[in-house]
C-alpha cells in the first residue's frame, strides 16, 4: 500500500534531537516510574516483584483485565468489553480504518486534523471527501457543510476532538448535531480523543453518545506516557468491535505486559494525573497567551483545551519556509502548518514541565519576527 509522507513526523523526527527549544512538542511533560508510584501510592516493592517475575509471554489478547477495566472507568457507561488495547493511538486509528472500510466507501474527514484520519483512506482508495474546519469560525464543526458531504456511500467520518493542531473541543450539543447526521445514514464516526480530559468538567465522548461512535485515545499527550505505546479503541457496536478485535490480530496481537501494568496504574488514578496535566498545560498557556498578546501579527483562533495551538501569522512568507528558517537560526523547532495542509501558519507546543523552555524559546522568536517588522 502506498500511503503519503506523514508531514509531522517527517519533519519533527529529524530535527528533534538537534534543535534548542522543541517548541513543536504536542506532549503535556513525561513521565518517569518514580512520579507515577508518587501519585498512584502503588507499592514500589510490589511494581518491582512483578517486573522482575513476570514470564514474558504474550499479554492478554484483548488487553489485560486491569488495563480494560481502568480505560473503562474514564467514560460514562462502557464496560471493559467494549475496550481493546491497541499499539498507541497510531495503532488504534489505523486499526479502526483499515478493518472497518471498504472498497467503495467514502470517508468524511474534517481538517486540520490528524494525517492519519485522511491519509490513511486515501491510501486504501477511499474516497475522502474533506470538510474544511474555519479560524474564522473557531475551527468548530460546520453542520450545514458537513450535511452537504454526507450521503449512503459515507462509510465514516473522521475527525479529533479536541482538535489537533488547533485545540477546538465539540461540546455535547454540538456531537448530538453531528450524531444525528451520521445516524441518518448509519456512518460510524472515528473520534480520536488523544487530548480529552484537560477541562474542569467531563469532557463527552462520541461513544457516549451513539452506538456507531468509535473513541480511539493512548497514553500519550495527557497522560504524559507516550513511551508505553499503549493505545486504545472503544466501541459498544458488537459487530464493530467483532471486526476490530480480527483485524488487531493481524497487527498487533498484544500490547507489552510491562506497559498495560503502568498504563493500569495511572488510570485507575485518573483524576490525579488529569489534574497533574491541567496545571502544567494552565500555568505555560498563560505564559504563551501574554506573548501572543504583543504581537499583532499573529494570531490563534477560538480557544484551545490541548497543550497545542494553532498561529497563523500575516507575513509574506510560506509557512515550511518560516519554520525552517525560525529552526536553522535560532534552534526553535516549530510545527508548520502544512503538517495539518493549512498555510501560513505554525502549532506551537507548551506541555513542557520545564517553563524555561517555553520562555527562552518565545525569547528567541520574539527576536526572529523582529526581523519581519
Amino acid at each position: 500500500m502506498i500511503i503519503s509522507d506523514f508531514k509531522v513526523e517527517k519533519w519533527l523526527n529529524p530535527r528533534d534531537a538537534a534543535c534548542k527549544y522543541n517548541l513543536g512538542a504536542s506532549c503535556v511533560k513525561a513521565m518517569a516510574l518514580d512520579e507515577l508510584i508518587g501519585i498512584s501510592g502503588e507499592s514500589k516493592e510490589e511494581l518491582t516483584k512483578f517486573f522482575m517475575e513476570t514470564h514474558l509471554h504474550y499479554g492478554e489478547f484483548f488487553g489485560s483485565a486491569r488495563l480494560r477495566a481502568a480505560i473503562a472507568g474514564i467514560y460514562r457507561d462502557i464496560k471493559p468489553e467494549m475496550v481493546l488495547t491497541l499499539h498507541g493511538g497510531t495503532g488504534a486509528n489505523t486499526t479502526v480504518m483499515t478493518g472497518l472500510l471498504e472498497a467503495g466507501d467514502n470517508v468524511v474527514a474534517a481538517l486540520p486534523s490528524y494525517q492519519q484520519h485522511y491519509s490513511v483512506p486515501e491510501a486504501l482508495g477511499n474516497e475522502v471527501r474533506r470538510l474544511h474546519l474555519e479560524k474564522e469560525e473557531a475551527y468548530k464543526l460546520n453542520i450545514d457543510r458537513l450535511k452537504k458531504l454526507v450521503d449512503k456511500n459515507t462509510k465514516m467520518i473522521t475527525l479529533t476532538n479536541p482538535n489537533n493542531p488547533t485545540g477546538a473541543f465539540m461540546t455535547e450539543p454540538e456531537l448530538k448535531e453531528l450524531v444525528a447526521v451520521a445516524e441518518k445514514w448509519g456512518a460510524y464516526v472515528l473520534c480520536d480523543e488523544i487530548y480529552k480530559g484537560l477541562a474542569d468538567e467531563y469532557m463527552p465522548s462520541i461513544v457516549d453518545l451513539y452506538e456507531r461512535g468509535i473513541a480511539t485515545s493512548s497514553m500519550s499527550k495527557v497522560y504524559s506516557m507516550a513511551g508505553t505505546r499503549v493505545g486504545w479503541a472503544v466501541a459498544s457496536e458488537r459487530q464493530a468491535y467483532d471486526i476490530l478485535e480480527n483485524r488487531r490480530s493481524y497487527d498487533t496481537i498484544c500490547n507489552g505486559v510491562f506497559d498495560e501494568r503502568i498504563a493500569a496504574i495511572a488510570l485507575e488514578n485518573n483524576d490525579k494525573i488529569l489534574t497533574r496535566a491541567r496545571s502544567i498545560v494552565r500555568e505555560n498557556k498563560k505564559i504563551a497567551d501574554e506573548w501572543l498578546s504583543v504581537h499583532p501579527r499573529l494570531a490563534a483562533y477560538g480557544e484551545t483545551l490541548t497543550s497545542t495551538m494553532l498561529i497563523h501569522y500575516t507575513y509574506n512568507i510560506d509557512t515550511v519556509e518560516l519554520c525552517n528558517d525560525i529552526y536553522e537560526t535560532t534552534g526553535v523547532l516549530l510545527c508548520h502548518g502544512d503538517c495539518f495542509e493549512e498555510q501560513k501558519c505554525f502549532r506551537l507546543g507548551f506541555g513542557f514541565g520545564d517553563k524555561s523552555i517555553l520562555v527562552n524559546g518565545l525569547d528567541a522568536l520574539d527576536k526572529y519576527f523582529k526581523k519581519f517588522e
